[in-house]
């Protein structure tokens, strides 16, 4: 059976593809999922994230945007620039725990990206994290 993990990073394939612009996205998105043998709950998991992120996508990158330094939105790397959509959408969106999504997200940086991913997610997103613990305390 499949973990959240590697959902997650099945996840990070989706949002890579249509990223890059590939429209068929949407069809495959089963297949992709079959073949990595994540099934069942995982399934779900992962088909709830990737619909998630795309639902608030303009939002989670907004998001993004406001916290890069020195980087433009539209030069980072498309897995990067995956990573951080998941992440954002799940620190924004779920119940999950905070510190949880983030180690996720720099994990997957390590396995899918460069060798400075892990530093660049961890560092937007914790701020996005401290962001959002900001505007609830706000509330």
């Amino acid at each position: 059976m499949a973990t959240r993990h590697q959902a997650r990073g099945a996840v990070i394939s989706l949002l890579y593809a249509h990223d890059i612009g590939n429209p068929e996205v949407e069809k495959f998105a089963e297949d992709m999922l079959e073949e990595k043998k994540i099934r069942n709950r995982q399934r779900a998991f992962a088909m709830g994230l990737y619909k998630g992120v795309l639902e608030h996508l303009a939002q989670i990158d907004e998001e993004i945007k406001a916290h890069l330094k020195d980087w433009d939105f539209e030069r980072l790397d498309h897995v990067d620039r995956s990573i951080l959509r998941l992440g954002t959408y799940e620190l924004l969106f779920s119940d999950l725990d905070r510190a949880v999504v983030i180690d996720e997200a720099v994990e997957l940086a390590k396995e899918l990206g460069s060798d400075q991913s892990p530093k660049f997610v961890n560092g937007v997103l914790d701020a996005v994290k401290k962001s959002s613990d900001a505007k609830d305390a706000a509330q």
